[in-house]
């Protein structure tokens, strides 16, 4: 058993590092993986601010590490090697908490025991439905088999709280954001404007467009690279359905320990911006309880994908036909892919770049399969099935693709040509003082009223057709009223923006609104603060240690300080 999982730790450890179910996560802080340590005799450990890391501090600061990961995994324990290829670095985690503890001592902040008591009771609460039956066999059954004891869970609490203590303090700055400022900063972020485009497309050039046989013909030979087919790929798969799961994940969410209270934390966390389409807390604390159950629902089928997975990479001799075997004997149904190269991923399944990128990397001999895959819908074990080679298809075969391409090559410059010219004829027009709308009837273009927007507007579907929200916000607040935009090319053709006017604000909606956005600037203030002030004490502080000390002079006599 343990060959196996020795065999399949690197893959499976990916999984761990991915799926964080977020009520854990935030519950315990974004900051938690950051602080302890104590003073001592000298160690190969280094030194911060040249004070030594005992071995003792080092492992007091390490157990709270792995403390944080085990409860923000929901009780997985990383193994350092694998850990540090998929992008978590325990010693380093370790030295920047070791750090932050230093500076709880420094700030003289010690949280009280009854803080510390209250949280620790939160903590070791027995999940609902569990045999357990008080804080201590919680701690005897859960965290004591996996190394940690009751001074390591203390010990973590009291800084995890010191460190939200400091984030307040260092960060003081950032909370200093007065009423006035925020609601400067609301009103710019809301102020809404009237506008109208003109959205000259190349659509409607086409019919002027003359194609013959020799400029098509010059015109693929001057674009042949964009013609050729990179390599693709098929390849066959199981699926485990996250639907599958969904009475298991729902079982799962009510074992988890005060999960309302999690729900509650992600929510201030995340502030009522970051849900800005439900109608209410209520609403939106639902979309993260959904969140919550997708997560689960998701580690339940990548269990399930996981096991299968095993099995079929143990199976000797290792070839693609051998997942179509397996799944016969589970009763799974195998299914294959059309053709998919890396840019442009299978269309039949919901899945990430992470899959292409997985499928490309298959060979018939050397690595048939991959490990389980996670996408939107469904967890996905592969095997090779085909590669298909990179080719340029000769103009014959792709005529009509080609004709269409320079047809519309040439519409688009014509659009962006008429488009030009009217921007000209609107801005002469105005200074004459002409109306917008006479001036459009005169160049015979149709221009289209869009509904008002601001800058924290997220969707405009009757432009983003046309023109993305960026481009087209920067065009509105960067134009007078009464005047229009630059021409603005786009892959279509372009725009021109007229800025009508700058529409009132909503007072009352403001005055409900504005408490809790001056709160979400203060604490998003008070993080950067925070964020910044670490960095310069990181640069400041730990250059003798092992991740952060100078590597030896080269041969060129260029020494460069490194992360390791």
């Amino acid at each position: 058993m343990f060959g196996t999982i020795r065999k399949h730790q690197t893959w499976l450890w990916a999984i761990i590092i991915t799926l964080t179910i977020i009520s854990f996560v935030i519950y315990f802080g974004p900051q938690s993986r950051i602080n302890q340590g104590r003073g001592g005799a000298a160690s190969t450990r280094g030194s911060i601010n040249g004070a030594p890391i005992t071995e003792e501090d080092f492992r007091d600061a390490r157990q709270e590490v792995l403390l944080n990961y085990f409860l923000a995994s929901g009780g997985s324990l990383p193994d350092e090697e694998t850990a540090r290829k998929s992008g978590f670095d325990i010693i380093q985690q370790t030295y920047m908490r070791l750090l932050l503890d230093r500076k709880l001592k420094e700030f003289g902040i010690h949280p009280s025991a009854e803080a510390v008591a209250k949280v620790a009771r939160i903590m070791l609460r027995p999940p609902p439905k569990s045999n357990l039956s008080s804080p201590s066999a919680v701690m005897k059954q859960i965290l004591e088999p996996k190394g940690f004891t009751m001074e390591d869970v203390e010990r973590y609490i009291r800084h995890d709280l010191g460190i939200q203590e400091l984030t307040s303090t260092v960060g003081l700055s950032g909370k200093l954001v007065t009423v006035d400022e925020a609601k400067g900063l609301y009103e710019r972020e809301h102020q809404e404007v009237a506008t109208a485009a003109i959205f000259a497309s190349a659509s409607n050039y086409l019919a002027n467009v003359t194609a013959n046989p020799e400029t098509v013909a010059t015109y693929y030979s001057n674009h042949v690279a964009e013609y050729r087919v990179p390599e693709r790929v098929k390849v066959s798969y199981v699926e485990y359905p996250l639907t599958n799961f969904l009475a298991e994940a729902n079982r799962d969410l009510e074992k988890i320990t005060n999960v309302n209270e999690r729900i509650d934390a992600v929510y201030q966390q995340r502030g009522t911006n970051y849900y800005r389409d439900a109608k209410s807390p209520e609403e939106a604390k639902e979309k993260i309880r959904e969140e919550m159950r997708k997560e689960l629902m998701t580690l339940a089928a990548h269990k399930k994908a996981n096991a299968f997975a095993t099995e079929l990479f143990d199976k000797e001799p290792r070839q693609p036909q051998n997942l179509a075997a397996l799944a016969k004997d589970k009763g799974l149904e195998v299914k294959v892919t059309a053709p998919f190269d890396r840019k442009n991923g299978p269309t039949e399944i919901k899945v990430g770049d992470n899959f292409a990128k997985a499928a490309l990397a298959l060979s018939p001999t050397d690595e048939p399969f991959a490990p389980p895959i996670i996408g939107e819908d469904a967890v996905y074990v592969i095997a090779f099935d085909q590669r298909i080679p990179s080719e340029v298809p000769p103009l014959d075969q792709i005529k009509d693709r080609v004709t269409a391409d320079y047809k519309y090559d040439q519409a688009r410059v014509l659009a962006r040509q008429a488009g030009q010219t009217l921007y000209l004829s609107l801005t002469n027009g105005l200074a004459q003082g002409k109306t917008f709308s006479n001036l459009c009837a005169e160049a015979n273009f149709k221009s289209t009223e869009l509904p008002p927007f601001s800058l924290s507007t997220r969707t405009l579907p009757e432009a983003e057709d046309h023109i993305s929200l960026n481009q087209l916000k920067q065009l509105a607040f960067g134009t007078p009223v009464g005047q229009v935009s630059n021409f603005q090319p786009t892959l279509e053709g372009g725009v021109i923006l007229y800025v009508k006017a700058k529409l009132p604000l909503d007072q009352t909606k403001m005055n409900t609104e504005l408490p809790a956005f001056v709160d979400y600037v203060r604490q998003t203030r008070q993080n950067e603060a925070f964020q910044d002030w670490f960095r310069k004490q990181m640069q400041r502080s730990m250059g003798d240690t092992p991740i952060f000390r100078p590597k030896e002079p080269s041969t060129a006599g260029n020494a460069r300080a490194v992360k390791s």
